[in-house]
């Protein structure tokens, strides 16, 4: 993998667990944003902080970078896409680097003694994506997977990984939307019609 030359180090927030460090969150932000920008999003989501007993939770930050949807402007996201659209090829070389950076995070944690089977990875949008090329290409024994409102190319590189695993993978929890869409989509529709 040519990535393996690659040296970036990730900003990140980290929320520290009010107890022993005994696991680690590692949470990743949408295209556009920061991890600080998804910690605040989530508390006010939540309403309240996202802090756990025996859990780290870290939000990196993804390096600003081209990006072809923009016309090539900066922006930080996780990885380059020749299209918002899950009929295209996948970037696979700009994936690749940024597994190969969000490693060295799992390493980091790993070499701080917390077991990789109690490190979950998972983000929002396109940091969900990000997570599940980490974990089911690259480290299939961490504890789990959370993908929200993210998708995968039709042809992902990630569908390629698990028809070749053959050992356990790790959970996948994935969701996407509102259970009102369907009938929003059906108001403006049937209100354009009008």
């Amino acid at each position: 993998m040519a990535a393996a030359s690659v040296s970036v180090r990730l900003q990140r927030c980290v929320v520290s667990p009010a107890g022993r460090h005994s696991a680690s969150l590692i949470f990743l932000h949408g295209s556009g944003d920061s991890g600080q920008g998804l910690r605040t999003w989530i508390e006010q989501v939540l309403n309240q902080a996202f802090t756990f007993q025996h859990v780290k939770v870290i939000y990196p930050t993804a390096p600003s970078r081209p990006y072809t949807p923009l016309k090539g402007g900066f922006s930080n996201v996780w990885f380059d896409r020749f299209q918002i659209s899950n009929d295209c090829p996948e970037h696979l070389e700009s994936i690749d680097v940024m597994c190969q950076v969000l490693t060295d995070l799992i390493d980091g944690e790993v070499k701080s003694g917390i077991k990789k089977n109690r490190i979950l990875v998972g983000g929002f949008s396109m940091g969900g994506c990000m997570a599940m090329h980490l974990a089911y290409r690259n480290h299939q024994d961490v504890a789990g997977v959370f993908a929200l409102s993210s998708f995968l190319n039709k042809t992902s590189a990630v569908y390629q990984a698990l028809q070749k695993s053959d050992g356990v993978l790790p959970e996948l929890f994935q969701c996407h939307g509102s259970s009102y869409l369907p009938y929003t989509n059906l108001l403006v529709s049937t209100l354009l019609k009008i």
